[in-house]
């Protein structure tokens, strides 16, 4: 008998739950990848890994054919919103489920996805799109200071910052449009209105929000995460016009089909959408819902994409949060302590280390600056913070300044 496969084309980290996940449904996982050593981790769960142009259609349909004459390809997904709309090109192209790939791509362009969320009446952030620094000026001149500048094309907060005043907006033109900042597309810079406010995240499959979390981050002016809080402590009101304003973008986004996962303020006017990200949360957001409901997004995520059944139906409920370890310095890694300690503790869920001792840490601002997570759940929301604060207090990390770096440019 043919062996099942699933193409995963690149990866996150979550790529070993894709694995795992993949295993149990009977799958054998292939990523194709432009840098498959990237995976070589997981040659020892059993998958393998094929180096391909990723941003190439033609050679991804040439090697999907290709192993379509070894195993029978039940599916192809990603968790990676860089090659989503193409994923949803190539499972058109082999007939198998997938995303509207004009629908991703639509989404992918902040700036058309604002168009399209203006457009139907969802609350939004004022905003500008700018080709040039003068623009950009302008721009935040028209919005008012403070307002938040970032790529219009881009995903984990890459390039993004808050400026307060005429001169950072000026520096940071000048990091995005200088040749620092590395673009997915032609330069555009979105100049948008600074909406304060709780930051929420509501996490979708298809057209059901499995559940609202809360965020905070580090202090600014990047936009690092710190901390995520699932369920968020809301009043029933505010969980409905959150859940509406959420389906509410899926409608005027075309969307869907499969994971979506928005992001939200509550400002004076209630809900405004910061930014809808059509794919699956990375890391630990899966693992979060996991741990509050008993929902494992990927399985089902990885079911949508076989065109099996998929069950979203929640196994308990249970306040889950999680910590990100986040570096106060650049240099190099020297060790972490405590981790194996703080997993002992009843309560944690996950201790999650993304690096190794000696590697070099250079903080950019977004999400690659954290080296880590804990995750913690119970069934109170002052116990599970308990149980987290106790844990994160046990891990230190040692990290010796590198003259290189000292003068780092914080962008």
């Amino acid at each position: 008998m043919t062996t099942r496969g699933l193409i995963l084309v690149e990866g996150t980290g979550n790529s070993l739950r894709y694995v795992q996940a993949a295993q149990r449904l009977g799958l054998h996982l292939i990523i194709l990848s432009a840098n498959p050593a990237e995976y070589d981790y997981l040659a020892a769960e059993g998958a393998e890994a094929i180096r391909v142009d990723t941003n190439d259609l033609e050679a991804l349909i040439r090697e999907c054919s290709r192993l379509r004459t070894t195993y029978d390809i039940a599916g192809i997904t990603s968790p990676r919103e860089a090659v989503y709309a193409t994923i949803g090109k190539l499972c058109r192209y082999f007939g198998l489920p997938g995303p509207n790939p004009a629908s991703i791509e639509r989404c992918c362009d902040k700036s058309a996805q604002r168009q399209l969320l203006a457009q139907a009446g969802v609350p939004i952030p004022a905003y500008r799109l700018a080709a040039n620094a003068t623009h950009v000026e302008s721009a935040a001149a028209e919005i008012g200071l403070p307002v938040i500048l970032k790529p219009a094309v881009g995903s984990y907060s890459s390039g993004v910052r808050l400026c307060s005043n005429a001169d950072e907006v000026a520096e940071h033109t000048t990091y995005l449009l200088g040749g620092a900042h590395i673009w997915r597309s032609s330069p555009r810079i979105l100049v948008e209105e600074f909406a304060k406010g709780p930051h929420y995240i509501a996490q979708i499959m298809g057209n059901d929000v499995i559940g609202i979390e809360a965020a905070e981050f580090d202090p600014p002016p990047h936009f690092v995460f710190r901390k995520c809080t699932l369920p968020a402590l809301l009043t029933d009101d505010e969980h409905q016009r959150i859940v509406g304003v959420a389906l509410s973008c899926l409608r005027a986004l075309d969307l869907g089909w499969g994971p979506t996962n928005i992001e939200l303020r509550w400002t004076k006017r209630g809900p405004v959408v910061i930014e809808v990200n059509p794919r699956l949360a990375g890391m630990p957001d899966p693992q979060l819902i996991q741990s509050a409901y008993g929902v494992d997004l990927v399985t089902e995520h990885i079911k949508l994409a076989i065109g099996d059944e998929w069950n979203l139906r929640k196994r308990h409920s249970l306040v889950a949060a999680a910590r990100f370890l986040n570096p106060d310095r650049d240099g190099i890694l020297d060790l972490i302590e405590g981790a194996s300690q703080a997993a002992a503790i009843p309560g944690i869920v996950e201790v999650k280390l993304y690096v190794e001792p000696k590697t070099l840490i250079v903080r950019k601002g977004d999400g690659g600056d954290s080296i880590g997570h804990v995750i913690a759940a119970s069934h109170t929301r002052a116990q599970t913070e308990a149980i987290l604060q106790r844990a994160v207090d046990l891990i230190s990390l040692s990290i010796t300044p590198s003259p290189a770096f000292d003068e780092r440019n914080n962008e």
